[in-house]
């Protein structure tokens, strides 16, 4: 027990300067190359703290424990939502970009939304079992590979050239600190999973509430890390568009990746969980609406200023999901 918890420290120093060398090597490349922080964001981070979800998930499929597989997701994405968006905005109010509020946050839903649906073929098919299958996961990268596209094509800025030869980090060690940040995290958030597990096992604690809780947070730490540090930075692109990057990346490229290797029997049962995550991803497009909810909500189109997560908003995220815990707790 006691090693365990010493690795579960260990894990945690690794995660935090994992993320600060992330996010530093981040910023520089996307200074480099004329790429926005928010694609950076949305992009090479959200990928680079979603390889744990990734890893876990990959192995689980290739071992046939396809009951971890979706669950983690749903659970991680939750926590990226309202826990770790709830803490970052409490650090520092989080401005949000056009692009985010009006097409990634709203692509975010439509792909949670799809998960439930195709996730429950017996609403098609009476008497089928639900499943994941491989067309599902071909779907999901098709979709993924269009996210790319656009997220690239339409967020490209033009920097400079007085910028980035005054910028302090060249772009080799730009990349350097982008590859050492994603191992250290990757490391890291390994140690506190499977030692998290490990501890809350010896107390224990049920497997479904693992799964949902501690490997969900557990793989979610990257995100953690990485958004605080960098909405302490005032990085606030690379703080939102990490967590809805990752959302997506979540659904679309980790289901879908796992599904093609081996299709994934759904537990209906997760369905009430994958409603609370949907009511989860609205209540964090109507908090960054809120400032023009006292207009018609049918002219947010039109709205030109960046929007905000205010503290008390992320309060309120974070609140929800203290309740969220409490609930899956109780359910067991």
């Amino acid at each position: 027990m006691a090693i365990a918890l010493l690795l579960l420290a260990v894990g945690f120093i690794l995660l935090v300067k994992g993320a600060d060398w992330l996010v530093e090597g981040a910023t520089a490349i996307a200074r480099r190359f004329g790429v926005s922080d928010l694609v950076v964001g949305l992009t090479v981070v959200a990928f680079g703290t979603s390889v744990p979800e990734w890893a876990v998930n990959m192995i689980a499929a290739i071992q046939n424990h396809t009951d971890l597989v979706i669950g983690s997701v749903i659970g991680s994405n939750l926590a990226n939502t309202l826990l770790i968006l709830g803490i970052a905005a409490l650090i520092f109010p989080l401005s949000v970009q056009k692009s985010t509020a009006k097409f990634d946050i709203p692509f975010n839903l439509v792909v949670t939304v799809l998960l439930l649906i195709v996730a429950n073929d017996q609403w098609e098919h009476r008497g089928v079992t639900s499943i994941l299958s491989r067309i599902d996961g071909v779907l999901f990268l098709i979709l993924m590979a269009f996210y790319l596209y656009r997220s690239f094509t339409t967020q490209r800025i033009k920097v400079p050239d007085e910028i980035i030869h005054a910028a302090k980090t060249g772009v080799l060690q730009a990349m350097f600190l982008v590859c050492i940040g994603i191992i250290a995290v990757v490391g890291g958030g390994k140690l506190v999973v499977d030692h998290a597990v490990q501890i809350a096992m010896h107390l224990g604690v049920s497997q479904a509430l693992i799964g949902l809780t501690v490997v969900a947070v557990g793989t979610s730490l990257p995100e953690l890390t990485t958004s605080v540090i960098a909405a302490r930075k005032g990085k606030a692109d690379i703080a939102v568009g990490n967590v809805v990057g990752s959302n997506i990346f979540n659904i679309l490229w980790i289901l879908g990746t796992s599904a093609i290797v081996r299709p994934i029997p759904f537990d209906t049962a997760l369905n009430s969980d994958i409603i609370i995550l949907i009511a989860a991803t609205v209540a964090m497009f109507l908090i960054i609406h809120s400032g023009m909810l006292h207009r018609r909500l049918l002219l947010w189109w039109k709205q030109k200023d960046n929007f905000l997560i205010k503290r008390w908003e992320g309060g309120l995220l974070l609140g929800l999901y203290v309740c969220y815990v409490a609930y899956v707790v109780a359910r067991g």
